[in-house]
């Protein structure tokens, strides 16, 4: 465990990389709000709409 350990520190010691830079967070935000955005569509889509009402009717069939 201490040789991880020792290991561990080492690697931070040499890497230069502390975390993301603030630009780096924008972009980040942008693109989960984008792929939140796309998601939100499909869901809402009229073809997944019927999909999942097929599902839950079989599955209210199956169940009584």
């Amino acid at each position: 465990m201490r040789a991880i350990q020792m290991v561990v520190r080492r690697w931070r010691s040499l890497s230069g990389d502390r975390g993301m830079s603030t630009a780096e967070y924008a972009v980040g935000t942008i693109a989960a709000a984008a792929f939140a955005t796309l998601l939100y569509k499909i869901v809402n889509s009229p073809e997944v709409h019927t999909l999942l009402q097929g599902i839950i009717k079989k599955a209210l069939q199956m169940a009584g």
